[in-house]
């Protein structure tokens, strides 16, 4: 292979790297409840430019602080077969690459979100920051707590997108995380179910790892489903959305607790990955039902 193609591949390998680094999955997510969040929030006609902004700088946070986990987590992920591959221990990038993009990211995101949005929002993104690489990735080694911690700063975003659009914290930004935060919950158990052995390999306290038969870890699963039930259901409660948005969170959240169940009666990593995938599916389109059903304020 010539000089110049190694070089076009270790160019494209770095590039990769880098797009790795900020879990593209996990900033889609932040994308799309931000960006509920704002449209939920904001009074008559959207100012999309302004939209925009505010979930880039909020995006960019997210992006910063996977890179920064990565780095933090570099020697946990070289335990993990999922994790192997990573930029930070495949040795495509090195450690100090890593942290100097995730912080150059954190703060574009913080003074972008503080320009755009002003200092509440800007100091919700960097409160999920902190929390998470202060608080849940180093709790992760000691309890299984850790995944209650992490929710907080997984149902900030679109706190972030109502307080850009709206200047406060009322209640309709703590409904849009109430839902948020029970919905991690079936997700990342069902996740943590798949990859409890790795887990165990590098250390990592997830509920799995010493709820050997699933018991706890699948009843959490269950109540917190329904528990989001109740919660979905509080946007058209509450005036936020209407009567569409009301059978529809009714139909899709109890759907998710019917695949809870069929999840728990056979604990396999096949059920848990179909519930994993129910999840990711459900918060979306959860969500597009509420913007399209939005009342008016």
């Amino acid at each position: 292979m010539s000089t110049a193609r190694t070089t076009e591949l270790t160019l494209s390998a770095r590039a990769n790297g880098y797009v790795a680094l900020t879990k593209p999955d996990v900033s889609f997510l932040v994308l799309i409840t931000t960006a509920a969040g704002y449209y939920m929030g904001v009074r008559g006609p959207v100012a999309w430019p302004h939209m925009l902004h505010a979930v880039f700088g909020t995006m960019l946070i997210a992006a910063g602080t996977a890179a920064l986990n990565h780095y933090i987590e570099r020697e946990s992920d070289r335990h993990m077969r999922r994790t192997a591959l990573r930029p930070l221990p495949s040795g495509v990038l090195q450690p100090r690459e890593a942290l100097i993009f995730g912080v150059a990211l954190a703060i574009a995101g913080a003074v972008d979100l503080y320009v755009a949005a002003g200092a509440l929002a800007s100091g919700l993104g960097v409160a999920t920051c902190l929390s998470y690489l202060l608080a849940y990735t180093p709790l992760k080694k000691r309890t299984v707590w850790a995944t209650f911690v992490g929710a907080f700063p997984g149902a900030i975003p679109p706190m972030i997108g109502w307080v850009a659009a709206t200047g406060s914290l009322d209640r309709g930004a703590w409904i849009l995380f109430g839902i948020l935060f029970v919905w991690q919950f079936p997700h990342f158990h069902a996740i943590s179910w798949m990859y409890r052995e790795d887990y165990a390999r590098a250390g990592i306290m997830m509920l799995p790892v010493v709820d050997r038969e699933g018991t706890r870890t699948f009843r959490q699963i269950i109540l917190y489903a329904v528990a989001l039930v109740g919660m979905s259901l509080l946007p058209a409660i509450l005036g936020l959305a209407g009567v569409l948005y009301f059978f529809g969170a009714l139909v899709t959240s109890t759907a998710l607790v019917q695949v809870c169940l069929w999840a728990a009666s056979n604990k396999t990593n096949a059920r848990a990955k179909w519930l994993m995938h129910a999840t990711v599916l459900h918060i979306p389109l959860l969500l597009g039902l509420m913007v399209y059903d939005k009342l008016p304020r």
